[in-house]
């Protein structure tokens, strides 16, 4: 994590303007300091052994935060050559390409809340601004630009769905996160989504970003999915191994325990799933 406490102010970050929150947070992971000195070899050495395979930078929105991401990708293209992401709020397509050129492999441009009302409660300022940028960079730059979404903030299956089969359309990777309320944030006490659902948004994700499913071919009631377009029989052969509930975004991301408590079933499995782990999310998706 590269920045000090953010100039943004979104609702559901510990890094926010008006957060009351541990300034080392982001979702539950705690980012304590430590000197580049210390951390860039010790990167090497575990990337030469195999334990580390990507490293991701996540931009808090500071003072020159652009200008010091940029020389902190430029410390460890030095040390060890490793494929790199950076989580960062851009203006431009321009400040995207300089990004790529300065050795990173792709850039997530966070769009978070599903809706442009939602985008403005939450987080302020222009969603339709942002998705341009990210139409806009994902055009330019194939397979090198991606976005997070949140899902639990208040939208509804239909709508996080309609947006990420017309995000999978643009060729726009989608990095998929539960909503987690933090102690001094001001969604410290919203909840976080319900799991059958977010099981749904998983599987029409996978099976969108396949090709399995067409966007015009689901129904919705209510704001709720409740005809994928297949038949029942497809829709769990195409879910049985249990990648669509893994953790999503960059290739070799895993991000444990970002979204969920230790002992509690996890939101996005952060490796393969076991059989039984597997048969339960499916059983959750194909549910009455």
């Amino acid at each position: 994590m590269t920045g000090e406490h953010c100039a943004r102010d979104c609702a559901f970050c510990a890094q926010a303007r008006s957060s009351r929150g541990r300034a080392h947070r982001l979702s539950r992971v705690i980012w304590p300091p430590f000197p580049a000195g210390e951390v860039l070899p010790r990167l090497g050495d575990a990337c030469r052994a195999g334990r580390i395979r990507r490293a991701c930078f996540q931009v808090v929105h500071s003072e020159d935060y652009f200008h010091r991401v940029r020389q902190a990708i430029a410390e460890v293209r030095r040390e060890v050559d490793i494929p790199l992401c950076v989580s960062i709020g851009l203006r431009t397509v321009e400040q995207v390409r300089e990004l790529l050129e300065a050795g990173v492999d792709v850039v997530g441009l966070p769009l978070d809340a599903v809706t442009p009302q939602l985008y403005r409660d939450v987080k302020g300022g222009n969603w339709e601004r942002h998705l341009r940028l990210l139409q806009e960079a994902a055009a330019r730059f194939p397979g090198r630009v991606g976005t997070h979404l949140i899902i639990g903030l208040g939208e509804s299956e239909e709508e996080a769905i309609r947006l990420i089969g017309e995000l999978a359309a643009c060729g726009i990777g989608v990095a998929l996160f539960a909503f987690t309320p933090l102690p001094g944030t001001r969604l410290e006490h919203h909840r976080p989504p319900d799991l059958r659902t977010y099981r749904r948004v998983q599987a029409a994700h996978y099976l969108l970003k396949r090709g399995l499913v067409r966007p015009g071919g689901m129904k919705f009631k209510d704001g709720r999915l409740v005809d994928w377009g297949i038949s029942r029989e497809e829709l769990v052969l195409y879910l049985a191994d249990g990648e669509a509930f893994r953790t999503t975004g960059c290739p070799d991301c895993n991000r444990p325990y970002y979204n969920e408590r230790p002992g509690k079933t996890p939101y996005n499995y952060p490796r393969p799933l076991k059989p039984r782990e597997a048969a339960e999310a499916v059983g959750l998706v194909v549910e009455d």
